[in-house]
This record gives structure tokens, sequence and C-alpha cells, in this order.
């Protein structure tokens, strides 16, 4: 059974948020959609902080709640903390996002 340590909404998400504070070493388990992934955090994670649950390729789009919240800068592991250092936010920025993603940022 998942923890309720991290929530992903949809599951497309390669991130989820964590719903308190996590610590390097741990491991977790996660529900995405219908199926579980077991993830070791590999770096401290506060409270409402976004976890790679999958690794992500440099260049790659972030998808949170199902829509595209940015693109990785560098690779990204599973377990790594996910923010402003290894993301480039398109939110709101319909220029940065591919064709078949600015609807989904707009809606």
């Amino acid at each position: 059974m998942a923890d309720r340590y991290l929530e992903v909404v949809e599951s497309v998400d390669n991130v989820a948020t964590a719903l308190r504070d996590v610590t390097a070493g741990e491991t977790v388990t996660v529900a995405v959609g219908d199926k579980e992934r077991t993830i070791e955090i590999s770096e401290d994670v506060g409270f409402g902080h976004k976890i790679a649950i999958a690794d992500i390729a440099d260049g790659e789009t972030i998808t949170k709640y199902g829509k595209s919240i940015g693109n990785a800068t560098e690779d990204i592991s599973a377990g790594s903390f996910v923010h402003v250092h290894n993301v480039e936010s398109n939110y709101g920025r319909g220029d940065l996002a591919e064709d078949n993603e600015v609807a989904a940022i707009s809606e």
C-alpha cells in the first residue's frame, strides 16, 4: 500500500508533491494511477516541494497535475528534488511550451 508521503495527482505526472519533509536515503511508495512505485529519496526535500518519481532527461517536460510546468535543465534522477535549480518554468509561457502543450497550460 502506498504511503501518504508523496502525492501524485495524474498518472502522467513525473513529479510528486511531498506531503511532509522527506530525508535522503528514505524509501517511500507512491500511488501513480492504479499502480505503485517505490522511490528512494536522494536528497532532503521539504514539505510542499516536488520530487521526481521517474528519471527525467535534460530538456524533458516536467508534468504535474497532468500539465506541463516546465522543462528539465539537466538530467534529474527519480527521488531527486525538482525545483528552480533544475527546471525552467514554462507555466504561463506559451512561447516556451511545445505546440501540443499550450492548450494544457491555458486550460
